[in-house]
């Protein structure tokens, strides 16, 4: 759900036809509003954080503004639909990414849908044909390549943050709060920043904060401490995926023979994956390697006056 809901983020960029320091500023700072209430409703509820408790939050920002920006380049040269699967990079850095650092090894199924995606992924992208869709093809691959490493430091940071499941909205905020600062501040050195809303650019803006940045991301937010991160990695193909049919629909972006058959391939990576992670899943909630004590997840949720760390 959260993937198909983040599917129209680069669709509503394009419709906006702002700048790409200026998306990126607006989608995070009309966010902010809902993000910070609903932050501040759960820390009345289970206590403040700590910044320590924090931290994950707000070095996910900075992640998130750098894969921001590089992204809307990259949609400005290669069109919505091949920036998005260039910027699901991630794919294939994410599970290797955690493995070397979270000590979570991948399961044989998730291994062998990772060379399949990557496969996917490059046929699709257009790479391996003459004449690609684009302004800048070349550029564009590169900005979104780049988008992907930092997309892989936004996820693992933003699914750290959120090992507590009770508070979603808090890291994300904390991320949407830094990467709107930084968005500025490299729009303002860039120069294509434009911090006077107009309309009807402000209109998708606003449905691309709503959507995106709110639902799809709490969504999201809440469900990365809940599965390996080789299994998130993969189950976010559904964006790359939804976003190419989009931007055919809208924009009249065709896809060649080769590009169809790199769908093809991701969905049978996705449906490899999700029957390896259903069947290790029974009983599971919450992946060892983001708790110290394994069997806290299945003990019942703290009263509300409580703080996040008591048991």
């Amino acid at each position: 759900m959260g993937a198909v809901t983040i599917a129209f983020s680069s669709i509503l960029v394009r419709l906006s036809h702002a700048s790409p320091s200026t998306a990126a500023i607006f989608r995070c700072l009309y966010a902010l509003p809902i993000l910070g209430l609903l932050a501040w409703i759960e820390d009345r509820r289970f206590g403040a954080r700590s910044w320590r408790e924090r931290g994950a939050g707000l070095l996910a920002g900075i992640f998130f503004a750098a894969d921001l920006l590089l992204w809307h380049h990259s949609i400005g040269d290669v069109g919505a639909g091949l920036a998005t699967v260039l910027a699901n990079i991630q794919v294939v850095l994410l599970p290797l990414v955690a493995w070397a650092l979270l000590s979570e090894r991948p399961g044989s199924r998730v291994l062998l849908a990772l060379p399949l995606s990557l496969v996917g992924v490059l046929l699709i992208s257009g790479v391996l044909e003459h004449g690609a869709f684009g302004r800048d093809p070349t550029r564009g691959a590169v900005f979104g390549v780049g988008a992907g490493v930092a997309y892989v430091g936004f996820l693992l940071l933003l699914r750290h943050g959120g090992a507590d499941l009770r508070r979603p909205a808090g890291p994300l905020c904390d991320a949407t709060g830094v990467a709107a600062v930084l968005c500025v501040a490299a729009g303002l050195v860039i120069g294509d920043a434009r911090l006077v809303p107009t309309w009807p650019g402000a209109a998708w803006l606003i449905a691309l904060a709503l959507s995106s940045q709110v639902v799809g991301w709490l969504i999201i937010g809440a469900t990365l401490p809940r599965l390996p991160a080789a299994m998130t990695s993969v189950l976010l193909t559904v964006q790359p995926i939804g976003t190419m049919a989009l931007a055919a629909l809208i924009f009249g972006e065709d896809p060649t023979g080769l590009q169809l058959a790199g769908v093809l391939l991701v969905l049978v990576a996705l449906l490899v994956a999700s029957v390896s992670r259903s069947r290790r899943a029974v009983g599971r909630t919450v992946p060892d390697s983001l708790s110290a004590e394994p069997s806290r997840a299945r003990r019942p949720l703290p009263a509300p006056a409580q703080s996040a760390q008591e048991p």
